[in-house]
């Protein structure tokens, strides 16, 4: 038997898909394929927070220039307004490497709800719901290696299908 993908809810071998438990043999599997949600406003306005984060410091030294040049007040006071403006503009530097990952990681879990379905003893069962878009891709394609290394006696009968409501794949590309 060899395993294609393991974690603590989902197993994917050579002979079986097993969720949270259930057990899909893929001998039982037909076509497989996947759907797409709506858009999380959720995680989009966390994307949208983690860019206002990372402008906010920079917007304000840019202002605090602005507003040392706009007072015309002495050179010191001017070169104190500029330094601290720009102190705050490097300041994001070591923040802005946080926010930055957790931006890149907002982007590997995606912002959608992702579904896999599956024709089990012909009728349509989802398999996996997740919101993780990295998780999900390794899955489903852990299953599609799986169910293209079934015995050849079964390989016509699994398909692997593409996105789509139905459980027939999409006609578009």
């Amino acid at each position: 038997m060899i395993t294609y993908y393991d974690d603590r809810s989902v197993q994917v071998t050579s002979t079986a898909v097993r969720v949270d438990g259930r057990s899909y043999p893929l001998a039982e599997l037909g076509m497989v394929w996947h759907r797409r949600g709506d858009r999380s406003w959720r995680v989009l306005a966390g994307r949208g927070a983690i860019g206002a984060a990372l402008a906010g410091p920079l917007v304000a030294a840019v202002l605090g220039i602005g507003l040392a040049v706009w007072l015309h007040r002495s050179a010191v006071v001017t070169i104190a307004i500029v330094g601290a403006s720009v102190l705050v503009g490097l300041g994001i530097g070591p923040l802005a490497d946080v926010l930055f990952e957790h931006l890149d990681r907002s982007y590997a879990r995606g912002s959608r709800e992702l579904e896999m379905w599956a024709r089990w003893r012909g009728r349509p069962v989802r398999l996996l719901h997740t919101g993780d878009a990295l998780r999900f891709g390794q899955i489903y394609r852990a299953v599609q290696r799986a169910m293209e290394s079934a015995p050849a006696g079964r390989r016509g009968q699994n398909v692997i299908g593409t996105s789509g409501s139905s459980p027939r794949p999409r006609s578009r590309p």
